[in-house]
């Protein structure tokens, strides 16, 4: 059953043209979002222990993710494409986090509900990605963490749904649908994530 919403603004053909015009600076980029995403994971395990309902799906969440950190470095390797030597800032993610609720409570949702428009996003641009290779297995490959992304974006909605009413939920949910749409549309095109 779908629980997250959908994105409110597509990626452009830009965003697409720039990545596949320097793919080995998106392999980066990608490879540096899968370790934030695993560590974002393990940092709802470590900010909410008492959240025991939750627990083993966020580290089944982190595990998935640092198997595709594990994936797109294997594939970086294969093509001799080095990690950067520090993640940078992520422009993205911090206007995401800026916006956030600063009650216990609030923030929590929030997060969660940024971590479902995230991968939702995420799901959109890997699905992009995937059409537009021409390399069998990188399309096989895209498609399939294009999937995965789009799962994550219904577990984050479901962990929120096991403590805030569903109607608080979907409001909160398509509120941060369209702040996340404004934001996207305001960064610079560049051959990244985000």
């Amino acid at each position: 059953m779908k629980l997250n919403l959908d994105i409110s603004v597509p990626s452009s053909q830009e965003w697409i043209d720039a990545v596949m015009s320097d793919f080995d600076a998106f392999l980066q980029d990608h490879a540096d979002c899968e370790r934030k995403a695993s560590a974002m994971a393990m940092s709802f395990v470590a900010k909410y222990p008492d959240r025991i309902e939750i627990i083993p799906e966020l580290i089944e969440t982190g595990v998935e993710e640092l198997e595709h950190f594990q994936q797109v470095y294997a594939l970086m390797a294969s093509r001799g494409i080095q990690l950067q030597h520090s993640i940078g800032e992520d422009i993205y993610m911090k206007q995401l986090i800026k916006k956030c609720h600063s009650g216990r409570e609030e923030r929590f949702m929030d997060r969660l509900l940024i971590a479902s428009v995230v991968e939702t996003r995420g799901a959109e641009r890997f699905k992009l990605v995937a059409e537009a290779q021409t390399d069998p297995e990188l399309a096989k490959f895209y498609k399939t963490l294009w999937v995965s992304e789009a799962k994550h974006g219904h577990i984050f909605v479901k962990m929120a749904l096991n403590y805030f009413e569903k109607e608080t939920v979907y409001e909160r949910l398509a509120w941060w649908v369209a702040q996340e749409g404004e934001i996207i549309n305001g960064l610079d095109i560049r051959p990244a994530l985000h």
